[in-house]
This record gives structure tokens, C-alpha cells and sequence, in this order.
């Protein structure tokens, strides 16, 4: 399957390679027309303003949300933070894919960054350990109906899953486990069946 990573700024290449072990092209997107033939798209970790900066710079909105409508998209940290409904500390405008509110920086500064193992609960599939690296990261502070939690970190949601979106507030690309990559790409490949159909 050909999947794309959001290559405007952030940690691009760690989901790239995470993708081709999976047997997937990835590829880097920087315009709309890199969309074209992608099964989903992830908007990887990095600095949410600067990404939303580039977002507008490149006009990537209306191509981004047209996208969404037909296709899977998978926030990760700051990504998570671009596709929440709702941003708070400090407020600030988002592509509102997902009906969750996030807190940014919720955890504190770089520095203090952490490595927590939460365990991963992904549907039709037995409980697994997950390495949970968390790097200014924000916070799921509130979610809407129908948002399922697949993994939780000090009794708040830190995986979450609505419709054929995904967000997770750490960096799953940064460690060993694949789980969530592929839970991603199989999403995507329900999702262009039922295009099909």
C-alpha cells in the first residue's frame, strides 16, 4: 500500500522506515498532489504551530480535510494536537478530525521527556505492552462519544480511535514495537476496500 507522511516538518523518516518494514511505500508528502493514491496519511510529531504555519504557507488545508473525508489519518504528538477538535494552553485552530480536546505540553518542557510501558489494547486483539516515549507531549484532557481508548497512562487516554482516525499523544515510531503502525495500515486497507466495494 502506498502511505504518506506529512513532511513539513517533525519526525518524518522514523515512521517512514517503520512503514517500508511493513512491506508499505511510504512516502513524504509536502503538496496535495503527493496525496494522490495515498490510503491514509500520518501528521507525524514535531511543532503543531510551525506545521500549521507550512499548512497555510502550502494551502495544504482544503487538500488535507478532503482527504480525511475519504481517507484514514493518523496524529501522532503534535499531529495529535492538529487534528483535535478542540486546543487548549494556548488555544489555537486545528483541522478537527477527531472529537477530543488536548492540552499542549501538557507533561512539561523537553527535558522533562519520559519512556513509560502502558499496555495497548487494539480491537480483535489480545493486551500487549507498549513503549510510550512522551516528548512535550500534550494531553487528551476530554473526549466525545464513540471515542474508543486503546491505551492509557495515568488514567488518561493516550491512544484513541474514532471512525477511521487515529491519535496517539506519544511517539510509537520511536520504539520497537510495530503494533500500531500496522493497526494503522489495516485501517487503511479497510478503508479502500470499502471504496471499492
Amino acid at each position: 500500500m502506498r502511505l504518506g507522511v506529512l513532511a513539513l516538518q517533525g519526525a518524518v523518516e522514523p515512521h517512514r522506515a517503520k512503514l517500508a518494514a511493513l512491506g508499505h511505500e511510504a512516502v513524504a508528502v509536502r503538496a496535495a498532489a503527493e496525496l494522490e493514491g495515498c490510503a491514509g496519511l500520518i501528521l507525524p510529531g514535531g511543532e503543531s504551530t510551525t506545521m500549521l504555519k507550512l499548512i497555510r504557507a502550502y494551502d495544504l488545508r482544503p487538500a488535507l480535510l478532503d482527504f480525511a473525508r475519504r481517507r484514514p489519518v493518523w496524529g501522532v504528538c503534535a499531529g495529535c494536537i492538529l487534528i483535535a477538535e478542540e486546543v487548549e494552553q494556548p488555544p489555537q485552530e486545528s483541522l478537527a478530525l477527531l472529537p477530543i480536546a488536548v492540552r499542549r505540553n501538557a507533561y512539561g518542557r523537553q527535558n522533562e521527556s519520559f519512556i513509560a510501558v502502558v499496555e495497548l489494547r487494539l480491537p480483535e486483539q489480545p493486551p500487549a505492552p507498549q513503549e510510550a516515549v512522551f516528548i512535550r507531549a500534550p494531553r487528551i484532557v476530554r473526549r466525545g462519544p464513540g471515542v474508543a481508548v486503546l491505551a492509557e497512562h495515568g488514567g488518561l487516554p493516550i491512544a484513541v480511535e474514532h471512525g477511521h482516525h487515529l491519535a496517539t499523544t506519544f511517539h510509537p515510531e520511536l520504539s520497537p514495537p510495530d503494533a500500531l503502525h500496522r493497526h494503522f495500515a489495516d485501517l487503511c486497507a479497510r478503508a479502500a476496500a470499502r471504496k471499492s466495494a
